[in-house]
């Protein structure tokens, strides 16, 4: 993951570059702001990987000697079944509602998505502290 990490660093900083770029010489505010939201989403992603690439060591893919038998054996987990993408969904409905009808529902709608997203991120979290 190493490589994907330098690749969307790479995207960040050309985003940040032809942001600042583009500012500077326009008075246009708005592809300005876009410019600096793709930064931030490319840097987020370049973040996220370097995080995995650390946290679990090269992947075979990553080695110039692996052999192709390396990277066999289970994907991942995939859980049977999770209300998490139902709370999240319906916090989202909700949220996209209360723009439109008021503060206090897109309040609720912000709660009940963090409530959802937190309990996907941390489902099958191991809770014993040992790894």
């Amino acid at each position: 993951m190493r490589t994907e990490a330098l690749l969307f660093a790479g995207v960040a900083a050309f985003f940040a570059v032809a942001g600042a770029v583009y500012g500077w010489l326009s008075a246009d505010p708005t592809g300005t702001c876009a410019l600096g939201l793709a930064f931030l989403m490319a840097a987020l992603v370049a973040f996220f990987l370097g995080a995995q690439y650390r946290r679990r060591g090269p992947r075979p893919q990553d080695r110039p000697d692996a052999e192709v038998a390396d990277a066999t054996g289970p994907v991942e987990f995939f859980p049977p079944y999770s209300p998490w993408p139902l709370t999240t969904a319906a916090g989202f409905t909700l949220l996209c509602l209360g723009v439109v009808y008021g503060l206090w529902l897109f309040l609720l709608g912000l709660g009940l998505v963090s409530h959802g997203v937190f309990g996907m991120a941390f489902q099958y979290a191991d809770r014993s502290g040992s790894r």
